[in-house]
């Protein structure tokens, strides 16, 4: 299982966005939670899943924001599960709680933690996960306004027309942007989070 622990960053000196997160999270992920995004204390929400690819993807979409310190805790949870987040238990959360306090005092504000019965290590993940959301801060509002189109399933073709430029031009933001290794270091990511998961 996938716990994520989300916590506000620098809080006590900006709005709650609590509630507007989990919003965004739940209509990203609909019903793929095992345990559906909740506020647990203060500025801090948590959910459950079971997939790495949607897991990854929340995590890389609230790291986007800067706004969020995000821990991915990789591991098993105690059943019967809960109907709510906030009484579930298990290694998966407590690695997310270790993970989302380390992520609290590094500059990709991200962290992921794997508990020891598993079958990877978190020096095996959690280095990529970090390069790859470093990759993305890098990443220019325009390479952002190109890949949300390309990754709301338009075209090159198609961008360059709704964004009124040339076919040209979507070609030099796609490579500044990095985007060619989106899909693939995506791909390699989930494979290892996958794995990650496993029994060891």
């Amino acid at each position: 299982m996938y716990a994520l622990t989300v916590d506000q960053v620098d809080s006590r000196h900006d709005d709650d966005r609590v509630e507007a997160a989990l919003r965004r999270v739940a209509d990203a992920i609909g019903s793929r939670a095992v345990l559906a995004p909740e506020r647990t204390a203060g500025d801090e929400f948590q959910l459950l899943l079971d997939d790495a690819g949607v897991a990854l993807d929340v995590l890389l979409d609230l790291t986007r924001q800067g706004e969020w310190s995000v821990g991915l805790g990789v591991g098993a949870v105690d059943e019967p599960l809960p109907t709510s987040t906030r009484a579930a238990r298990g290694a998966a959360f407590l690695s997310a709680r270790e993970a989302v306090e380390r992520a609290k005092t590094v500059p990709e504000h991200v962290a992921v933690e794997i508990a020891p019965d598993r079958r990877l290590r978190t020096a095996d993940v959690e280095p990529l996960v970090a390069q790859a959301v470093r990759a993305r801060a890098r990443r220019s509002d325009e390479g952002w306004e190109l890949a949300d189109l390309l990754r709301a399933g338009h075209s090159r073709v198609d961008a360059a027309g709704i964004l009124g430029i040339t076919p040209q031009a979507v070609a030099k933001r796609y490579g500044t942007a990095e985007l060619r290794t989106d899909d693939a270091v995506r791909a390699a990511l989930v494979r290892l989070l996958t794995e990650a998961a496993l029994p060891a």
